[in-house]
């Protein structure tokens, strides 16, 4: 069979939106940081570099030093990209402006490792990016170029690294799926105009965190558990990392949730380098996703970090769920 690499179908998308090969080049060398982190992955354990590092980031949560591998990672596949002015990742307190940043239109929001605390068990991990355009080009890049509802993103993806590594991204038309050939070192696409399934899949939430969810939230899941839901009855299925979980939910169907709790009243995922990017993809893939109120698209950040209860998946799922947050 004749695959597209990914490298022809960023070309092939840059071409069909009479574009220039600006956003082609970042995805490719988004690509670039993909195969990089699914090396420096498969070498972790063999070269000690599994365990915490002492710190915490700026959301107070213990860094791994696969956190800090990826996050290097990234800063340096774009240090002499002219076309990128910034990069803010969950890894850095404020934005990093690459060199000759004011002349970049492009900015990058991004996990680069999602779920690295499933390493120590040979779980799945994932990176997560949102590319947005700057309207300031030539004048100096500051933080709140960053605070654009999801609507504004011009392309956003993930990378699952996992028994395969595949990255899924969207450029604003179809989503399209890619898995690497570890051989050659180069991606295929394997899975093409992907549409997220209605009527079927699993529902993935941390029920450990039943006892902090307020009553509207405790009983809208135990709808889901008991299999009572008007969206269909769905098996219960929680991997631990919000790439692998939604990778299974665009897939297979479904939905996969992170409500507010007691503690966290706004969640624990943030807006700008997780939620946005995925609602994104979502979306383009006939999903939906919510805060429990707004769709995530529409919700504008006022600060880097800031986060957002998620609820994302099939669209009668997430519909459902909203209703019943609401009392309806």
């Amino acid at each position: 069979m004749n695959r597209f690499t990914l490298s022809e179908h960023f070309f092939r998308d840059q071409a069909s939106a009479h574009a220039t090969g600006g956003l082609s080049t970042v995805l490719n060398r988004m690509s670039l940081v993909a195969r990089m982190l699914a090396s420096e992955i498969m070498r972790a354990g063999f070269v000690g570099k599994l365990g915490y590092t002492g710190t915490s980031n700026v959301q107070g949560e213990e860094v791994r030093a696969l956190d800090v591998i990826s996050n290097d990672t990234t800063l340096q596949v774009f240090e002499n990209v002219p076309m990128v002015a910034a990069i803010a990742s969950e890894e850095m307190e404020d934005i990093h402006v690459l060199p000759g940043g004011e002349g970049g239109k492009y900015l990058i929001a991004t996990d680069p490792l999602d779920g690295s605390g499933n390493v120590d068990v040979a779980g799945q991990m994932g990176t997560i990016f949102g590319i947005y355009k700057r309207d300031r080009v030539g004048e100096p890049v500051t933080k709140e170029e960053f605070f654009q509802s999801g609507r504004n993103i011009v392309a956003a993806g993930y990378v699952l690294y996992g028994p395969c590594t595949m990255m899924v991204y969207s450029a604003g038309g179809p989503v399209n799926g890619f898995t690497l050939d570890r051989s050659i070192g180069t991606f295929f696409l394997t899975h093409p105009d992907l549409q997220i399934p209605e009527g079927k899949g699993a529902y993935s939430v941390n029920e450990a965190n039943e006892i902090q969810w307020d009553e509207p939230t405790r009983e809208m899941v135990a709808t889901f558990r008991r299999q009572q839901a008007d969206s269909g009855k769905r098996a219960a299925r929680y991997a631990g990392a919000l790439v692998g979980d939604f990778h299974r939910t665009l897939l297979k169907g479904g939905i996969y949730m992170y409500p507010g709790t007691s503690e966290k009243p706004r969640g624990k995922l943030r807006l700008l380098y997780e939620n946005a990017p995925l609602a994104f993809l979502c979306e383009r893939a006939g999903g939906a996703a919510s805060d429990g109120v707004r769709p995530i698209l529409d919700i504008v950040p006022d600060e880097l970090h800031q986060r957002t209860p998620l609820y994302i998946g099939s669209k009668n799922d997430v519909e459902e769920v909203v209703r019943r947050l609401a009392g309806a």
